[in-house]
């Protein structure tokens, strides 16, 4: 194992009460999330702590008190873990003395369940209208589900004007105001009468500032659809959701979310990923070492909890470029390092596409730390880098 990142009370020694509970927090939903599959059902958890030795202790739920329990529903739904941690929550405090919040637990379930069923009654529409002027593809928000990210996130190879028409036309949406960062990626968010989610469309590129432009055609063409629900989506396959998971994380936020390790180490678990493929795709746009690296925090993080992590071919460890001794949780997120580690993968994956002849692909992503530092400029003096990032 090559390092730690759980964060348990007893590792969080500096900070406030709000970090501690945070900390608390994730490591009970972790807990439940990553617990082995071939184990007894989460109640069990509550008398076989730490059974192997090796990882955290499982905080107890006698120790929550009223806020306590609204910081933990605050973090699971910043982390899109609702409706997959919560019954294991539930069976928790079925079991544990001095645990009364069941009826919380229950209207919490429901409430994110008729979410998310509103969410798609809109979704599926859309996707069908959207068709008519090209190929759509549901990226990101639906790799948590049951869960549902904030966002409903589109990719087509359509022409923007005609997404503008269609949304404006059939649907009455308004466009939402566009940060520099949404242009160079091109990159549209609607804002549609009765839908609390922002409907955003990435409109044939991908990355930060839209530089990743050779790897769509092939997300179109391995795409393959999928139910969920009562609706069926286009979605990426397994190999491109872990490219796209890739970019969002390594190359943009710089922080991992409990549902990025619960949804990528399903995928890798289940076999579904051809790794000799995977790695040609990522090579190719630069992104290999970023991805690697990727997989092994997954990994690591995986094992600090079930006792052990994910059956990972040698082409990934040995191209990953840190663990999780370099990953640390602050500001409710497990962070990854910007510099020089994230510094790092960004100069690899400008320096191939340069050699690739991508030189417009390449002149867009030497916009981005300039990009970054006026975001940062922003949010220190407005508190808020929305018209920037």
């Amino acid at each position: 194992m090559r390092g730690i990142i759980a964060p348990w009370p007893g590792a969080v020694t500096k900070g406030s009460r709000q970090m501690k509970n945070s900390a608390r927090s994730l490591s009970l939903l972790s807990h439940i999330l990553l617990r082995n599959h071939h184990d007894l059902p989460a109640a069990n958890l509550v008398t076989n702590r730490d059974s192997n030795g090796t990882g955290p202790n499982l905080p107890s739920l006698g120790n929550f008190g009223t806020d306590d329990f609204g910081d933990l529903w605050n973090l699971a739904n910043s982390h899109h873990v609702i409706m997959r941690a919560f019954p294991g929550l539930r069976e928790m405090m079925m079991v544990e003395p001095g645990s009364d919040k069941l009826g919380w637990i229950d209207r919490a379930l429901s409430k994110e369940q008729a979410r998310i069923d509103h969410a798609l009654s809109f979704l599926a529409p859309i996707c069908q209208s959207l068709e008519e002027a090209g190929n759509v593809i549901v990226i990101k928000s639906l790799d948590h589900w049951p869960d549902l990210g904030n966002d409903l996130d589109l990719y087509t190879n359509a022409q923007g004007a005609d997404v503008v028409r269609i949304m404006k036309e059939k649907f009455n949406a308004e466009v939402d105001e566009r940060s520099w960062g949404d242009r160079l990626a091109n990159k549209w968010n609607f804002i549609v009468p009765g839908l609390p989610e922002l409907v955003e469309v990435h409109i044939a590129r991908l990355g930060q500032t839209g530089e990743q432009k050779a790897i769509t055609e092939s997300l179109i063409k391995r795409s393959g659809t999928v139910g969920y629900g009562r609706h069926t989506f286009r979605v990426p396959a397994a190999e491109h959701r872990m490219v796209i998971s890739t970019l969002q994380r390594m190359y943009r936020h710089f922080y991992v979310r409990l549902c990025d390790v619960v949804d990528n180490a399903k995928l890798m678990d289940s076999g579904a990923i051809d790794y000799m493929y995977l790695r040609t795709l990522a090579k190719s746009a630069g992104l290999w070492g970023g991805l690697a690296t990727y997989m092994v925090i997954v990994s690591e993080y995986v094992e600090t909890y079930r006792g052990y992590g994910i059956n990972l071919p040698p082409v990934v460890t040995e191209a990953a470029r840190f663990g999780n001794d370099l990953v640390y949780f602050k500001r409710n997120f497990l962070r990854i390092p910007i510099f020089p580690q994230s510094a790092k993968l960004y100069v690899s994956e400008w320096a191939r596409l340069l050699m690739n002849g991508e030189f417009e692909n390449t002149l867009r992503l030497s916009l981005l730390p300039g990009l970054a530092t006026a975001a940062a400029l922003e949010m220190k003096f407005t508190g808020s880098d929305k018209g920037i990032w």
